[in-house]
């Protein structure tokens, strides 16, 4: 009999949307912040933030916390979206802030960092202003090319589960 993860280590499926956004949000200001001062110390927090969500979602994030229970509830209705991609894309996260962390103290490497928290301004950006999730992206091609099996996000491979006006279009 298959045991599920303690409910500490379980990601949220589905996601609100606003509240991903809102987290974003707040991933661009601290990275933001870090390329203009250089305060290496700001590093800490946004790459335990990743670290926290990514193993359990909002649970353990303090930025997870204010979106999900503050920020979001007060921006109207919730939009879901699937778990799996947001999971994937703080992944993402996850690599790129280590990287700039171990670039910024490990090697004293100021330049390679600075490039590597552009990229991420540039996802945060991309997914707080416009909704735009890049790991999400990379998510659904890994998908397509079956590098993550469809078990893993079935509604994302069903698109008419999420849009069911899709599901008339194809069928006639």
């Amino acid at each position: 009999m298959a045991s599920s993860p303690p409910s500490l280590f379980r990601f949220p499926n589905p996601v609100n949307e606003l509240a991903a956004r809102t987290v974003a949000g707040g991933v661009l200001l601290l990275s933001v912040v870090f390329l203009a001062t250089g305060w290496g110390w700001l590093l800490i927090p946004l790459t335990y933030g990743f670290w926290a969500r990514m193993l359990t979602g909002p649970t353990l994030s303090p930025l997870g916390q204010l979106a999900v229970r503050v920020v979001a509830p007060a921006l109207g209705e919730p939009r879901l979206v699937p778990g799996p991609p947001k999971r994937f894309a703080q992944a993402m996260g996850v690599a790129f802030s280590t990287t700039v962390l171990v670039l910024w103290f490990g090697f004293g490497n100021q330049l390679p960092a600075a490039v590597v928290i552009g990229l991420l301004i540039v996802a945060a950006f991309l997914e707080a202003a416009l909704g735009l999730c890049l790991g999400c992206k990379v998510f659904a091609g890994l998908m397509r090319v079956g590098v993550i099996p469809e078990s893993v996000c079935e509604e994302c491979a069903d698109l008419s589960r999420r849009h069911p006006q899709l599901s008339d279009s194809v069928t006639h």
